[in-house]
């Protein structure tokens, strides 16, 4: 059975296609090339490396800001970093402070999922974006017991207040409402 010009035809326009598409992209091969030292700094897998999540306001709303850290930052250390403010990146960023100048030193106990914040100003005065500063900056800290940052109770006590337990939701600081047991049906 003889093939018919026109799919001879197709065939050979085909094969030279492919032929000329292999042969002429125009990359010529070339060996090995220097770029430089191997990568150097990374962490092993399934070891994260440590750092310190700090939370500001910025044009958006609140913010984190991750600063690299030797090792595993305890809440009261994250708190004292973010009152000293942002650094000269996070400001490029647009990120700020709105807490207010403290007239002393803020304490804080963490253990076992929980972070009692001890300020040294009355802990109701506090705005919003404060309280919430303070409460996912101790919640996204070091804390013991192992829970993920959302499920860290913190509180905020002063000489004649106390607010909490919260959590941080995301990038904001919420009351913690414990469950109330379900009523049993009867039957």
């Amino acid at each position: 059975m003889s093939v018919p010009n026109s799919v001879r035809a197709r065939r050979i326009a085909l094969g030279g296609l492919l032929a000329g598409t292999l042969v002429g992209c125009g990359i010529a091969p070339t060996g090995v090339i220097d770029a430089g030292e191997p990568a150097h700094g990374l962490k092993a897998p399934g070891k994260p490396a440590p750092d310190v999540q700090l939370y500001f306001l910025g044009p958006t709303g609140l913010r984190p800001a991750s600063r690299p850290a030797t090792a595993p930052v305890g809440p009261e250390e994250a708190i004292n970093l973010l009152l000293k403010g942002p650094n000269t990146a996070e400001q490029q960023r647009g990120l700020t402070n709105v807490l207010p100048l403290l007239p002393g030193r803020v304490t804080a106990d963490a253990q076992d999922g929980t972070v009692t914040v001890h300020l040294p100003v009355s802990a109701e005065r506090l705005d919003t974006p404060s309280m919430s500063q303070l409460v996912c900056t101790a919640a996204n800290a070091s804390v013991p017991g192992g829970r993920s940052p959302a499920d860290v109770l913190v509180t905020l006590v002063s000489e004649n207040a106390k607010v909490g337990p919260m959590v941080c939701g995301g990038t904001n600081a919420f009351p913690f409402i414990r469950p109330s047991p379900s009523a049993t049906p009867p039957g």
